[in-house]
């Protein structure tokens, strides 16, 4: 049987609407987040923890050992949960989460978190690439509204795009709903 571990990106509180970079529909994806971290800790599935921290007191947010910086109430690491520190958008890149799933032999991942056009869509590449499969818990994934030549593309539309771009070839997009009603019938 497949090996699989829940990855929770970015649930930090500066994307929280006290934070420095608020994002649409965060509160209701990480309640989503939180209920998926639930299924799998209830069947003793491997969780981990990645969150973001700019090396510049300078950024505009997830400044080093800000509040803003750590992992949000809703989705706390607990017990051997491990968090995965990264300063890049890409979670594999220059961390040891590659090092975490393979002492795991996990072979498939369930992501959730934020930003969907940035950190999400960059691990679910990234991992599909390396030989996981991949599931995305599209409702537990928040991102904003961006601009790009004059136009505001609202945060919806911007994350359906990634959302149909990465069911397209990288993973299983799935509701919270659907995916832990699946787990709990398998």
């Amino acid at each position: 049987m497949a090996k699989q571990a829940l990855i929770l990106i970015d649930i930090q509180n500066d994307y929280f609407p006290q934070g420095k970079w608020p994002l649409d529909g965060v509160e209701t994806a990480a309640d989503k987040a939180a209920q998926v971290l639930q299924a799998f800790r209830e069947a003793g599935d491997a969780v981990i923890h990645v969150r973001h921290e700019f090396t510049s007191e300078d950024a505009p947010f997830f400044t080093p050992e800000s509040k803003g910086a750590h992992l949000h109430p809703k989705v706390l690491n607990e017990g051997n949960e491990p968090v995965v520190l990264k300063h890049f958008v890409n979670a594999f890149r220059e961390t040891n989460l590659r090092t975490l799933l393979e002492k795991r032999s996990i072979t498939e991942l369930v992501v959730v978190g934020s930003m969907s056009h940035m950190c999400v869509d960059a691990v679910v590449r990234a991992a599909a690439d390396l030989g996981y499969t991949v599931t995305v818990i599209h409702d537990a994934c928040a991102t904003l509204d961006l601009e790009f030549n004059g136009q505001v593309i609202p945060a919806a539309q911007v994350h359906a795009a990634y959302m149909a771009a990465l069911a397209f070839g990288y993973a299983n997009v799935v509701s919270a709903d659907e995916y832990v009603q699946a787990r709990a019938t398998a």
